[in-house]
């Protein structure tokens, strides 16, 4: 008798084991390369518990995800021990297979050109999976939310990033003989866009104030780009170029030529991409330009 108590309560642990192992599979058998695909029944407090991750820091990690309206096929991002989501950003984010700069900025609400400014030497066409790199909080990622006519209509508040250094006043302006073709601010889906000036005729970028270059390449979508790193932790960004005419680590002063613009075919005009920066966070170049 004795003997058959044991070997039912062997059985009985292995069923539970069995169990356990099927419920410890739940999300690895699910997750591929750091994200998981919602299924029908998931709850973002379950996918937490299985995966063994403080909600709020998944949801932090998940900044466009509506927790009440997860959508089957839906992707979230798993974080891992090594990356950080504080309440006030940035992020660390470790790289993960297929990533890219445009695709990472875009799920985080901000923008490549923040990404590439809050992290000196980065080279956009070189991300290594495991890298860990720093991530700039923005308006609210887009690459987890799905359409619906009942979500809630996007703020259109701007970030706020706090006082300016007294160095960050009447810089000049990067084209002459431009016109503004879109200021900055969020667009209707509440992503903000940096400023887009234009001109009628070939032109030239020129440094916004003195600075060290410290990013001249190619970056996807936006053509060639120069980042120029200024006093007091600002950074000001220039894309849509075509003909780069800085390298990185010139020295540049106000004033400086920096690249020739690039001609639109859409719009049969020439456009730059000007962005501003403190410590990473997007300023309005209203408040600094003269």
């Amino acid at each position: 008798m004795a003997g058959k108590r044991r070997l039912a309560l062997l059985l009985l642990l292995g069923f539970a084991l069995f169990l356990t192992g099927c419920a410890s599979s739940g999300i690895s058998g699910r997750s591929s390369d750091g994200w998981i695909t919602v299924q029908r029944g998931d709850t973002l407090g379950e996918i937490a518990s299985q995966a063994d991750i403080p909600l709020l820091r998944l949801q932090r990690f998940n900044p466009g995800v509506d927790s009440r309206r997860l959508a089957v096929g839906q992707r979230l991002l798993l974080p891992t021990t090594q990356e950080r989501a504080p309440g006030g950003g940035p992020y660390r984010y470790q790289i993960r297979r297929g990533d890219t700069l445009y695709s990472i900025a875009r799920y985080f609400g901000t923008s490549p050109t923040g990404v590439v400014s809050a992290n000196a030497g980065l080279d956009p066409s070189d991300l290594a999976i495991g890298q860990l790199i720093q991530v700039p909080m923005g308006s609210g990622g887009s690459g987890s939310r799905t359409a619906s006519s009942s979500a809630p209509a996007a703020s259109r508040e701007l970030p706020d990033p706090g006082p300016l250094p007294s160095s960050a006043s009447h810089w000049r302006w990067p084209l002459d003989n431009y016109s503004v073709a879109r200021r900055f601010g969020k667009d209707a889906n509440g992503t903000l866009q940096p400023m887009l000036l234009a001109t009628q005729s070939p032109a030239t970028a020129k440094a916004a104030s003195a600075g060290t270059v410290r990013f001249a390449n190619g970056m996807r979508q936006l053509g060639h780009v120069v980042i120029i790193h200024h006093a007091d932790n600002m950074q000001s960004v220039y894309a849509f170029c075509g003909q780069l005419l800085v390298s990185e680590g010139d020295s540049v002063a106000e004033g400086a030529p920096v690249c020739q613009i690039s001609h639109a075919d859409n719009t049969n005009r020439y456009h730059l991409l000007f962005d501003l920066r403190h410590g990473g966070k997007p300023v309005d170049p209203a408040r600094v330009l003269r």
